[in-house]
């Protein structure tokens, strides 16, 4: 794509797909964005919609908007550690029930700085996301029942992960696990009934849910 590219993608309805060249619903290829101070912009209107991406680049801004039921995406950032996932500010979100999201940003502690930000509204969904954290932000905004969120936080130095969620049966995996031992967790959680497991480590002791 090149550097300071500005990418606006735009579907209204259902059933739809986004992903590479030879994507075809049921068989899908990721769509590649590469370069550096990129901005894109997706949105999703509709349920049963597919998005698969991978983009590769630093300081790069993007905003993500799924508005609707059933609808899948699945985005890496940087998942070969080919280039870094350095300085990105990412924006989730998501209004509608049993969604699967997928987010994954940088390997070998390449997200520094990173802001991330999930909005979530509804019921059912999926939110999965790891992140070599790298003194890398991610705040979670959950309303809604039965929902589900796995986090595996890794690299090098300090993460701060901040989950604000309101609804019953909520379903939590979190795992911040840099080796400086210096994360820094906030969950506030109105609810009733559910799981949650919470594991902190610096990857000297084995730990697990």
């Amino acid at each position: 794509m090149g550097n300071t590219a500005n990418i606006d993608l735009e579907q209204l309805g259902s059933n739809n797909v986004i992903g590479g060249l030879n994507a075809v619903a049921g068989s899908m290829t990721a769509l590649d964005l590469d370069g550096t101070s990129l901005t894109l912009d997706i949105n999703q209107i509709g349920n049963n919609n597919i998005y698969r991406g991978d983009i590769l680049g630093n300081s790069n801004t993007v905003f993500m908007e799924f508005d609707g039921d059933s609808n899948s995406f699945t985005i890496q950032v940087d998942p070969t550690n080919t280039y870094s996932a350095d300085s990105g500010n990412y924006y989730v979100d998501v209004t509608g029930s049993s969604n699967s999201m997928t987010l994954n940003v940088g390997t070998a502690a390449l997200s520094d700085t990173l802001d991330l930000d999930w909005i979530i509204n509804g019921s059912s969904n999926s939110i999965t996301s790891s992140i070599d954290i790298d003194q890398a932000t991610n705040y979670m905004d959950i309303d809604g029942s039965s929902n589900t969120v796995t986090y595996d936080g890794d690299g090098a130095a300090t993460g701060y992960f901040y989950l604000d969620q309101t609804g019953s049966s909520r379903t939590f995996n979190i795992q911040q696990q840099s080796t400086s031992a210096q994360d820094w967790l906030k969950i506030i959680s109105t609810s009733s009934n559910g799981t949650m497991c919470v594991v902190q480590s610096d990857q000297g002791t084995s730990t697990s849910c």
